[in-house]
């Protein structure tokens, strides 16, 4: 009892630390709602959905926190108004939101399952693009902050593909740390079928995968679970883009060793400043998250170039989020010259001025060994050589 006291005692106090952090102001309203019309020069990007959400009778909202077994599915327009500085997400105070000023719905549409392969293969037909790119949330966010955030990314990378979104059921709240992960893990199946269904689609060439924070322990164990299941990693996900991934260093050697020899390129977005995963490091009561290590620390540096994995160190680059967490898509250089990279199937390659100044490439190649990448920081030496337990 004394243990368990301790431990949600550590849960109070970090989700109160992330709180004051965050800010304390209230959260946006909805936004799902399409708006009367849409400026002339505004930009639309159109996403696909699949979610392990309930469909909500709230049309604002459209897909809530509760949780379902049965994939449902949406197609999204959202509009980014006029004015819009990369990296930033304009939330209106106010429902319904001006388009002028902030991003909005221009069109949201449930679909059936037959509907969502009607509409991915008709974009792509539209678009010309076989690469599809499918974007996985953290914890602490709702649908449409997931469908608005992927808007941003997809918009600012300028990235040449047909966006799916997978949003698993996360309440939005930060009290529901708990509950979001287990969202997380009943999600397994449902990201695990979307990324086989697009893998079948004989209309999709390439699937690049980013992850972010919480999503990213979802995406390495889905992906574990496809070559488990099917023998491998279907070949066209070519591309894992974790950012900030809210995974437990020895949990990432377990899923490492189970993703078999095809395994899809890797890149790291890691940020030693991340006060969100110090957070849930400490809540843990674990070893380091893989989204703060320090990639120049032996034996990190050493494993990580021999392995090839493109590790971008995003420790000195400020973004608006005062958690650092969500520097990946709120930095503009980062967002337009790392997105668009990886987004188009090319290895990151750091070029003088692409990345601005704060930010730094520590490794570039491709991927041979993804088990031996997470996993051999932690096991070269000793369990003891590795990062500490987190102290009470």
């Amino acid at each position: 009892m004394k243990n368990q006291a301790f431990s949600i005692g550590w849960l109070i106090g970090g989700l109160g630390v992330l709180a004051v952090l965050g800010g304390c102001g209230s959260r946006p309203p909805s936004a799902l709602v399409p708006v009367a019309s849409i400026p002339a020069d505004a930009r639309i990007v159109d996403l696909l959905a699949s979610t392990t959400r309930r469909p909500d009778s709230n049309p604002s909202i459209m897909f809530g926190g509760n949780r379902t077994l049965t994939a449902n599915y949406a197609s999204l327009s959202i509009s980014i108004p006029p004015g819009h500085k990369p990296g930033d997400i304009a939330w209106s105070s106010t429902a319904p939101p001006d388009p002028n000023a902030s991003f909005a719905t221009a069109r949201a549409t449930y679909l059936e399952h037959d509907g969502f392969v009607s509409a991915l293969r008709q974009r792509i037909r539209a678009s010309g693009r076989s690469h599809v790119m499918v974007f996985v949330h953290g914890y602490n966010t709702r649908f449409d902050e997931a469908a608005f955030r992927f808007a941003q990314i997809v918009n600012d990378s300028e990235a040449k593909v047909v966006p799916v979104l997978f949003s698993w059921a996360s309440w939005g709240t930060l009290a529901a740390y708990p509950y979001d992960r287990t969202s997380a893990e009943v999600s397994r199946n449902g990201l695990e079928g979307l990324l086989s269904l697009l893998a079948k689609d004989p209309a999709v060439v390439e699937i690049s995968v980013l992850a972010h924070s919480m999503g990213g322990w979802l995406a390495l164990e889905s992906l574990r679970q496809m070559a488990i299941r099917d023998g491998r990693i279907n070949g066209k996900i070519r591309n894992l883009m974790l950012a900030a991934p809210d995974v437990d260093v020895d949990v990432a050697l377990e899923q490492g060793r189970g993703l078999g020899p095809y395994r899809p390129r890797i890149s790291l977005f890691v940020s030693r400043d991340d006060r969100a995963l110090d957070v849930s490091r400490l809540i843990w009561g674990s070893r380091d998250r893989l989204g703060s290590i320090d990639p120049n620390e032996e034996p990190y540096r050493s494993n990580l170039a021999k392995n090839g994995v493109d590790v971008i160190d995003l420790t000195d680059v400020q973004g608006a989020d005062r958690t650092g967490h969500v520097k990946f898509a709120q930095s503009p250089d980062v967002v337009r010259s790392i997105g668009a990279r990886l987004a188009s199937g090319q290895q990151l390659t750091h070029q003088a001025g692409s990345l601005g100044d704060s930010a730094s490439i520590l490794t570039q190649g491709t991927l041979t060994a993804v088990g031996r990448v997470l996993t051999s920081p932690l096991t070269l030496g000793q369990d003891h050589d590795g990062p500490k337990p987190a102290t009470p």
